[in-house]
């Protein structure tokens, strides 16, 4: 009977005027999560608005609603069909049949399940997927044969980093008494300060965390003084009997990065350059796990010299065995990316 008494409340309010989204509202207010969806009332205010009476529901060809049909099955294929982010109020007020059975049916006879869109950086083209596989499988072929090794792997990027940390929604769940009101988080405005961080690492350790001055600008000029010959320094004071022999840089495919004059500096330094593909950071370890692993565990900075600290305090004291794990992940990647045909993959990670 609630379904009926909810519907001659709808009936009553459209007949004195009152909107559907008011109707919803009171019901809401009264009912609470009992409450029959938005769209239910607004497709029910429609009827009784267009002078229907019955509040009672359709007759179906005089099977039993609740009936696991061939029909039925069929009509709730359609509607998720029609579309796919679909409540099961809105399949409800479309088929009029019960929840138990609209539930058997999505999970028993359609063998659905309703998960979160995939967010992908890029839309990949087919040449860019064969690409991407084809680096993969040259790159795999190096280490598995045994002439690249992951020790010798240097990889770095730039990544903007903000004073005010806000952290991910999921994060900032928070259990709460009744009657109290959640805590609220302001959103990031546009202007709000940050500072641009250049880190490089390898298998092992930190190599370079510098943070670029206010004003600069991260050219092929700027980035051989201030980020690869800093590298190319520590490398030398970390392997004093061999050098930079057998390193491997490994870096995306940003304008300054791919500038002659870099890989001249770098061809004269003796460190080859890993081929990345483009539109790749499921490839690139900065990109799947340095930088949201310093910013998970920032506080908020009053200033860029404190954040500067917090930030090479935080890569400084990553162990060892992180950073091995990280490398590890990245030939782990090369595979799926391999086995998913070139396209992204970080809903097969493990």
């Amino acid at each position: 009977m609630d379904n009926e008494y909810n519907r001659y409340y709808i009936r009553i309010r459209t007949i004195l005027g009152i909107a559907p989204k008011t109707i919803h509202e009171e019901l809401a207010t009264a009912l609470g999560p009992d409450a029959p969806a938005y769209r239910t009332v607004a497709k029910w205010a429609e009827r009784f608005h267009e002078g229907r009476e019955d509040v009672n529901d359709d007759s179906r060809s005089g099977r039993p609603v609740s009936e696991l049909t061939d029909e039925n099955i069929e009509l709730v294929r359609q509607v998720i069909s029609n579309d796919p982010h679909s409540t099961y109020d809105d399949i409800i007020a479309e088929t009029f049949l019960s929840h138990g059975t609209i539930e058997r049916i999505i999970h028993d006879h359609l063998k659905m399940r309703k998960v979160t869109s995939r967010w992908v950086p890029h839309q990949l083209t087919a040449e860019q997927k064969e690409k991407r596989v084809k680096l993969c499988r040259e790159n795999l072929a190096k280490f598995r044969a045994g002439s690249w090794r992951l020790c010798d792997i240097i990889t770095g990027d730039e990544t903007w980093i903000y004073h005010r940390q806000i952290g991910r929604k999921s994060t900032n769940a928070s259990w709460i008494a009744e009657g109290q009101s959640p805590a609220t988080i302001v959103r990031r405005g546009r202007f709000e300060p940050k500072k641009l961080f250049c880190i490089f690492f390898k298998s092992n350790s930190p190599v370079l965390v510098h943070a670029v001055d206010k004003g600069e600008t991260i050219d092929h000029t700027y980035y051989i003084e201030n980020c690869l010959k800093p590298v190319v320094k520590e490398i030398w004071k970390q392997r004093r009997s061999n050098g930079t022999k057998g390193i491997k840089l490994l870096h995306d495919n940003a304008g300054p990065h791919r500038h002659s004059d870099v890989i001249n500096y770098l061809t004269e330094e003796g460190i080859n350059i890993m081929s990345h593909p483009p539109y790749s950071p499921d490839l690139a370890p900065c990109d799947y796990w340095l930088n949201d692993y310093i910013k998970n565990r920032l506080t908020d900075q009053p200033d860029e010299k404190s954040l500067a600290r917090a930030v090479s305090k935080i890569v400084k004291n990553i162990s060892e065995e992180e950073f091995k794990k990280t490398f590890d992940k990245l030939l782990e990647r090369m595979e799926l990316c391999i086995n998913n045909h070139g396209d992204y993959f970080e809903h097969l990670m493990k």
